[in-house]
């Protein structure tokens, strides 16, 4: 290897290049090509499991990987699953309510229930008047 009159962090710098990229060495395995197989293998044959079935899964086989770099590749194939989403009304435009302008020109209808002091329940069809809310029927 060349003597350099300059530091390794003042090379670094010229270049433009970060010195913790220098000075790690890359481990190149077949292992991510084999996270991705299982991965797309299980996500073929077991379509609602998230990440974390497939996970679990791939610890119970005996595979040691760390979750970190499952949840990489998993993120990577873009095996996430679909996120339903909420069915939305259309917007609704409130219209004024009418008013009556005479007696008698229109009337409601309504059913109340109540309870008497011994428990029995019953029910009623109310009749009013909606000008002047006044009773018309019980």
């Amino acid at each position: 290897m060349e003597s350099w009159d300059c530091s390794q962090r003042k090379i670094c710098n010229l270049y433009g290049v970060n010195r913790s990229t220098v000075r790690r060495k890359t481990i190149v395995t077949d292992a991510k090509q084999e996270i991705t197989e299982l991965l797309m293998r299980l996500a073929d044959s077991h379509k609602r499991w998230g990440f974390g079935l497939m996970f679990r899964w791939l610890r119970r086989q005996g595979y040691a990987w760390n979750h970190k770099r499952v949840y990489k590749i998993y993120c990577e194939l873009a095996l996430n699953l679909r996120i339903k989403l909420k069915k939305r009304l259309p917007a609704r435009t409130p219209m004024p309510l009418h008013q009556p302008i005479a007696p008698n020109s229109f009337w409601s209808m309504d059913f109340m229930s109540d309870a008497l002091a011994c428990g029995r329940k019953f029910r009623t069809l109310n009749v009013l008047d909606d000008f002047n809310r006044e009773s018309l029927a019980i």
